[in-house]
């Protein structure tokens, strides 16, 4: 009887020992952030320290829970690309992804309605995976012409509305067509311009991390 008393006892604190172990490693895995996009997230022409996942990361340090930025941006990706490699980019399980494709589906003129039905798949994709997605919209240079503008411009808060995302509308905002922001090519942030777009995206990751309370 004592020695099933202690047997009990022991086992009892192993169990105790194991969940406090077991809810300490939960508690410390970090909350993982993806940005899935092209060049102007991907960190064009910047060292590894100055792009956006870094300037993020940043921004982010200290918070608890703790965040895990993932660069699943490519440079030159059009929708069409992003929407050909979503499913091997869902292995990260990221519980938000911050979704901004579209920019060289316009500079190359593709039509907006095949650029929507894109993002629209990606978008279900990543619901499916129980992600929270922040939609950063773009915006149409007038060289393309009003009606491509008005087309192009719209489908991103019509897929927002669609899907009751967070929407960001316009990822360059306050950093296009600022000489300062930008690299000699002006179309892709600069230094400077990165830690305009994490500041403008800090608000826009904080109400997806409410919503995963």
């Amino acid at each position: 009887m004592i020695i099933s008393k202690m047997n009990a006892r022991k086992t009892l604190f192993m169990g105790l020992i194991m969940t406090l172990l077991f809810t300490n490693v939960y508690a410390q895995d970090p909350i993982k952030i993806m940005l899935y996009g092209d060049s102007l997230m991907a960190g064009y022409g910047l060292p590894q320290n100055e792009n956006l996942t870094s300037e993020l990361t940043r921004n982010f340090e200290g918070l608890d829970p703790a965040v895990n930025f993932i660069n699943a941006s490519i440079s030159g990706n059009t929708s069409k690309n992003g929407l050909s490699r979503v499913d091997w980019s869902l292995g990260d399980n990221p519980r938000i992804v911050i979704l901004c494709l579209g920019a060289n589906d316009m500079l190359r003129g593709l039509d907006p309605a095949l650029t929507k039905n894109n993002l629209d798949l990606i978008i279900k994709k990543f619901i499916k995976n129980n992600s929270i997605v922040i939609l950063a919209g773009m915006k149409s240079s007038e060289s393309m012409g009003p009606s491509y503008q008005k087309e192009f411009d719209s489908l991103y808060p019509e897929l927002s509305k669609k899907y009751s995302l967070i929407f960001m509308p316009f990822l360059l905002e306050g950093i296009a067509l600022e000489k300062e922001m930008l690299l000699p090519d002006y179309k892709h942030p600069n230094a400077k311009g990165i830690k305009m777009m994490a500041g403008n995206l800090k608000p826009y990751i904080l109400e997806a991390l409410d919503r995963l309370d």
